[in-house]
Formats: C-alpha cells, structure tokens, sequence
C-alpha cells in the first residue's frame, strides 16, 4: 500500500461520551480529510475504483472523511483515524475475482433427472387410488 498520509488533513472537535470535564474542555476527535481527485500516488482509475466503492463515505467537494473518537488522547484518535482511512482505501482498491461460469457434473444431472422420476411415479400411483 501506497503512503499517501500527507495528502491527509487532520480537523479537531470535541467528543462526546465519557471523560467528565476532559470531554468539555479537550478536543480529542479527530477527523481524517483525505482529497482523491487531488491524489498524486493514484493513477485515475484507481481513483475512479476509490470513488465508487466508497460514494457513500465521500462528500460533495470530493473528500473522504473518518472520524475517530474512541480514546481520550487526540494522538491516538489521529493515529485510528489514518489507519481507518488507509485501511478504507486498501479494501476499496481490492478486485473481487471474477466468476468462472462452470456447468452441472454429469452425476449432478442424472441425480436430478432420477429424483423427477421417483417424484412422478409418487404422483401416478396416488392417481390411480
């Protein structure tokens, strides 16, 4: 994976949930802004494959936002944020393969085709009472 961590911008705000006076005080969440269409280690279809798998995460000026306010230290919500981020763009890069069609076993078949059997013979016998 490639390092693209400069290209990422850090914003500061204050989380919510535990830390008593800590939460109102300290800006420990962090949120990763991260710009692909400006990306200099991405080639465009790389970017294009980035951007359709995460259009839900990207905003309308074209950047991809995390968001990490699990910890009570602004450093480490910087480091999950990035890592997060990363992570995101690792698996959104990944192809899946692509499906081999392949065609019923010759056994397959006739395991079918003998099940049909016994199935309508159930149904004749059941007509003739």
């Amino acid at each position: 994976m490639r390092d693209f961590s400069s290209e990422i911008f850090f914003r500061t705000a204050r989380s919510g949930g535990k830390g008593g006076q800590n939460v109102n005080k300290v800006e420990t969440m962090v949120e990763a802004w991260w710009h692909i269409g400006n990306s200099m280690y991405f080639t465009p279809e790389e970017k294009e494959l980035i951007v359709d798998k995460l259009k839900n995460r990207i905003n309308k000026d074209g950047y991809l936002l995390v968001k990490s306010s699990e910890t009570r230290s602004q450093l480490e919500n910087k480091q999950l944020a990035k890592k997060k981020l990363e992570e995101l763009v690792a698996q959104s890069l990944v192809r899946p393969k692509k499906r081999k069609p392949t065609k019923p076993s010759k056994e397959a078949k006739e395991r079918r085709l003998e099940s049909k059997r016994k199935d309508s013979l159930k149904k004749q016998m059941r007509r003739g009472l």
